[in-house]
């Protein structure tokens, strides 16, 4: 589809597994909160380890029954459809790291729609 291709920004979102918003996990309320404004879609990435802010390193265990390890949520929309996300966002991060990137979206394949 022509409407997802072109001069586009991508945010990234890096936060924990941990997190929560209003009782329910952070990333979830991020992926709602990307639906109800519009955006093209929203994924999220668990990493294998990372080092946050505080030098610690979070990393997976098969053997821990609880774990935190890094999330990273990310979109890809237009500009405009970004910083309004960023703005209803706002509150919700209460630590991590929200970064945004210019990009070029040069080709968007599904099946129900076509190639572009």
């Amino acid at each position: 589809m022509q409407r997802y291709l072109g001069k586009r920004k991508e945010l990234k979102i890096y936060i924990s597994n941990e997190d929560t918003y209003e009782g329910k996990p952070l990333y979830e309320a991020l992926l709602t909160l990307s639906k109800e404004k519009g955006l093209a879609g929203a994924t999220v990435i668990k990493a294998v380890a990372g080092i946050g802010a505080h030098s610690e390193l979070h990393t997976f265990s098969v053997w821990a029954l609880k774990q935190k390890v890094p999330l990273i949520v990310t979109m890809i929309d237009t500009e405009e459809k970004i910083d309004t996300f960023i703005r209803a966002a706002g509150g919700m991060i209460e630590e991590g790291l929200v970064t945004m990137y210019d990009i070029d979206v040069i080709q968007y394949h599904h099946p129900k729609f076509g190639s572009a």
